[in-house]
């Protein structure tokens, strides 16, 4: 089978996926695409995928978009990264990946575009203050839910986890420091001990070289 997921590196929601497949033993590739240039808006782009976005997961002809579908796919088809596999698991499972998209990465995200990638006098200062603010509650929930539990969902790393940190392991600033909220940055290095576990631009190719 040949796994291809379309990603490039500083995509938090492509991470998610490439995590997950990795952690879970998937043979799997990254194939690179030039976000940043348009490709993920151009035809040939949108004949895989019509929301015009990353992650996208072509596996062995079946496409799969939606870093949350991906993983579900991961926990089905392997048995991994699921906990116990029980129902209760699964739906708490989807509970935190929701509240991820939503909460965490649904502002996390476009904060950090708009304070790395957009061009300095186009950055706007009331909106990234107020999606700062936004973060920061929902951070706050994971902070309290992480000071009394090690993993998110059951006693070991599942994709509730892998979800919910994606974005996390990111050095560009987007208003998150890790000495802010000990719980997660105890959370953060138990995902990082893992055996297996990589940085996103170990796994995927970025489009902005290091400074």
């Amino acid at each position: 089978m040949t796994n291809t997921l379309y990603c490039f590196g500083e995509s938090g929601n492509a991470y998610k996926a490439a995590l997950a497949l990795e952690l879970a033993g998937v043979d799997w590739t990254p194939r690179h695409v030039d976000f940043f240039n348009g490709e993920a808006r151009g035809p040939e782009f949108r004949a895989i995928n019509p929301m015009g976005e990353v992650p996208v997961l072509d596996a062995d002809g079946l496409i799969l978009t939606q870093s949350g579908v991906i993983q579900d796919w991961v926990m089905a088809e392997t048995g991994k990264l699921c906990g116990d596999g029980s129902a209760a698991t699964r739906r708490e499972i989807l509970r935190w990946t929701i509240f991820d998209n939503q909460k965490v990465s649904g502002q996390a995200g476009p904060l950090r575009f708009l304070m790395n990638f957009l061009p300095e006098d186009k950055r706007p200062t009331e909106v990234i203050g107020f999606m700062a603010g936004r973060l920061k509650a929902a951070l706050m929930v994971l902070e309290g839910e992480l000071a009394g539990r090690d993993w998110l969902a059951g006693d070991m790393l599942t994709c509730a986890d892998i979800s919910c940190a994606g974005y996390l392991f990111y050095e560009e600033p987007f208003t998150f420091d890790r000495a802010d909220y000990p719980a997660i940055d105890a959370w953060l290095a138990r995902i990082a001990a893992v055996p297996g576990w990589k940085h996103p631009y170990a796994l995927m190719q970025r489009a902005f070289p290091a400074t």
